[in-house]
């Protein structure tokens, strides 16, 4: 019978789109067949009883560093992925700065797609970069399949990969009305009124990016989505008092979306120690207030989703051993955490499993277009599944971490919620500590890549 599952995997908290209930998730191949009640489970179908651990869809993080091809000293796709499957993240989508070379060219990116070859433990996606002298790029990188166009206001801390102006924006937003592709932008815009130099506390690295950096961006942002009606998506969103600006953007139609990092939700400024540039990123992580803010965007809908951007280097390159936030690399080692970091900040905050995948499931899929086949439990979709147990508890150590550099800010901290098994369509590839049948990820293009 085609309608004979190969297997069932069991829960009594399994996440679906109808709520948290006990069920039985049917899988033929790498799809879900369907999602039943336990006893419903046919006689001679072979079962994985995953107990009361939650069963929720594979995580989908939008925006990770993955630095391949050119710097996988820093990070490379099989380390991320690994890392990746083994916190529960079965896509990631690729940033294209970084790698060398970086992600501006139709040739570049066959550069990358080479470079993965055998190398990808979770399904993976690929932005392109706009800078200012690739506009005649990107039609044919929507054509090679990127999923969107990645910007900066600011410097990048790349040098081939400069700043964009207004003009470049408006070009690039008038190219992208032909397709149905976001802009991908960082949000700050320079003023120079703030450069300090030997930053060594923290409070003076946060002088030095201060949140009209952000607030005038989103501003121009907004106005520039309302001038070509075309999705631009703002990037990390750190600062609170941009809130506003986009929610009333969002209730006039415009498409503009943003998202927030786990070290915006989890971390605050007043504790961060003086010198410890393990915690530079940029924009920056602000005070306690700003963040009760964020969440209260996040659980209000303004901010759509939760990413890592996971943005590793070399450890030599955090210049911890001087302490100086302006000589130091700027970016958070996160993927693996990203999940326990946000469900113990739901935990203090009373939020569901449900609120969880839409953040971290969901709502990425959505945003890059495969909500048909991802983020969520539903019959017809990808069985990329993560579970997990919720009332477990772990401190974070340098072992445990499966990313190339194990230098991150997260070490030393108590959270909530660990990984047992990780299934990528269907695939079981992470099984209690254990990688499992890898590497079977795909490389995800967009529904206007040429077909060769």
């Amino acid at each position: 019978m085609t309608n004979t599952p190969d297997r069932a995997i069991t829960s009594q908290r399994v996440v679906t789109p109808e709520g948290v209930r006990a069920a039985a998730v049917l899988i033929k191949g790498e799809k879900i067949l369907n999602v039943i009640p336990i006893e419903n489970t046919p006689e001679t179908c072979p079962i994985d009883d995953m107990e009361n651990n939650v069963i929720m869809p594979g995580l989908v993080d939008i925006h990770v560093h993955i630095n391949e091809p050119g710097r996988t000293e820093w990070e490379g796709y099989e380390t991320a992925t690994r890392a990746a499957g083994s916190g529960g993240i079965t896509t990631l989508v690729d940033m294209p700065l970084n790698c060398i070379p970086v992600t501006t060219t139709v040739k570049a990116f066959e550069i990358k797609l080479e470079s993965t070859y055998n190398k990808l433990w979770v399904d993976c996606g690929y932005y392109g970069g706009l800078i200012p002298e690739n506009l005649d790029d990107m039609k044919p990188l929507v054509k090679s399949g990127v999923l969107g166009f990645k910007a900066f206001m600011s410097h990048s801390g790349i040098d081939e990969f400069p700043k964009v102006s207004e003009t470049d924006l408006r070009s690039a937003l008038s190219i992208l009305a032909n397709y149905d592709l976001p802009l991908l932008v960082h949000a700050e815009l320079e003023d120079h009124s703030n450069h300090g130099k030997d930053l060594h506390t923290y409070e003076s690295y946060l002088a030095t990016r201060p949140k009209s950096w952000e607030n005038n961006a989103i501003k121009l942002l907004i106005e520039l989505c309302k001038e070509y009606q075309t999705p631009i998506h703002i990037v990390h969103l750190s600062s609170s008092e941009a809130l506003d600006d986009i929610t009333q953007a969002q209730k006039e139609g415009l498409p503009i979306s943003a998202e927030t990092c786990p070290h915006y939700l989890h971390f605050i400024s007043e504790k961060i120690t003086d010198g410890d540039t393990r915690f530079k990123c940029a924009p920056p992580i602000r005070d306690n207030e700003n963040k009760k803010q964020l969440w209260e965007g996040l659980i209000s809908g303004t901010i759509d989703f939760i990413t890592s951007d996971h943005s590793p280097c070399l450890p030599e390159l955090k210049k911890l051993s001087e302490g100086k936030f302006d000589l130091a690399w700027g970016g958070i080692s996160s993927l693996q955490l990203s999940l326990p970091v946000i469900w113990t900040e739901c935990i203090d905050q009373g939020l569901s499993f449900g609120q969880l995948a839409n953040w971290m499931s969901n709502n990425p899929a959505k945003f890059v277009g495969i909500d048909h086949c991802k983020g969520q439990i539903s019959a017809g979709y990808d069985a990329d599944l993560v579970c997990w147990n919720p009332e477990e508890s772990f401190v974070v150590e340098p072992t445990m971490i499966n990313f190339k550099n194990k230098i991150t800010p997260y070490e030393g901290e108590k959270l909530f919620g660990i990984v047992k098994r990780t299934y990528l369509r269907g695939n079981k590839i992470f099984d209690r500590g254990q990688f499992v049948n890898g590497p079977l990820g795909r490389s995800i293009l967009n529904s206007d890549a040429e077909k060769n």
